[in-house]
């Protein structure tokens, strides 16, 4: 199966309680990250890479973030808005009529990065109803004090941290996966861990490691962060 889709969903419909009153009137995606909103960082890296198509998930106070995309000129951008929160996975199955066929990138907005276009280490083919993971070291995430999501084996397989007390890389946010799968999970709401275990079970979970930055723009205080990361290199 090609991994070259030209269509992305971008994750923007978190409530981002955890920025306090920085969300109070504005959807986190639209928090400014060195003068810029969050949700424009995540569209640049998919225009310089050549994807046409974004769907946008929106939720929370909505309408500053629907009237700043309806300016978007880089690319075709689209809304999936959820009148109640649907969660990762509940929001890929949502936009299913938006996406179409055949796999897709989906990445979190709330994120940062510096070096190299972070979708080229997807690129490639992978087998049908598969996904493949963008990581970076635990130690270089920034913003990030987890213990860890997933091992890399070297096979390119991932397997999941499960009851090990770390795991040496942290999922970014970033990934292109055949989004068909989300069409039989039960329940409105879900994670995409309900789709990924289904893919672990089958070896179909696969993973590569950014050589660049990344930064969680998850709290107040990792927007300095991601502004040093950014200026500093």
């Amino acid at each position: 199966m090609s991994m070259s889709p030209d269509t992305a969903m971008v994750f923007a419909a978190g409530r981002g309680t955890r920025m306090g009153a920085l969300t109070a009137d504005r959807p986190k995606a639209m928090i400014a990250v060195a003068g810029r909103p969050l949700i424009d960082h995540a569209l640049e890296l998919l225009a310089a890479h050549g994807v046409a198509r974004a769907v946008v998930n929106t939720h929370h106070v909505p309408a500053p973030l629907h009237a700043h995309l309806a300016a978007e000129t880089r690319l075709d951008v689209q809304i999936s808005h959820e009148n109640e929160l649907l969660e990762t996975g509940g929001g890929l199955r949502h936009a299913l009529p938006l996406l179409g066929k055949g796999p897709v990138w989906t990445l979190n907005a709330d994120a940062v990065w510096r070096g190299p276009n972070p979708l080229a280490p997807l690129a490639g083919a992978l087998p049908m109803a598969a996904a493949r993971l963008l990581l970076v070291p635990r130690a270089a995430a920034r913003g990030h004090t987890g213990p860890g999501d997933f091992f890399l084996e070297d096979s390119g397989h991932l397997r999941w941290r499960g009851s090990a007390p770390h795991a040496p890389y942290v999922y970014t946010g970033l990934q292109v996966i055949d989004p068909a799968p989300a069409a039989n999970i039960p329940g409105p709401a879900f994670s995409l861990h309900a789709i990924w275990d289904q893919l672990l079970d089958s070896r179909r979970l696969f993973g590569a490691v950014y050589a660049g930055q990344w930064c969680d723009v998850g709290r107040p205080e990792n927007i300095a962060l991601a502004e040093a990361m950014l200026r500093d290199g």
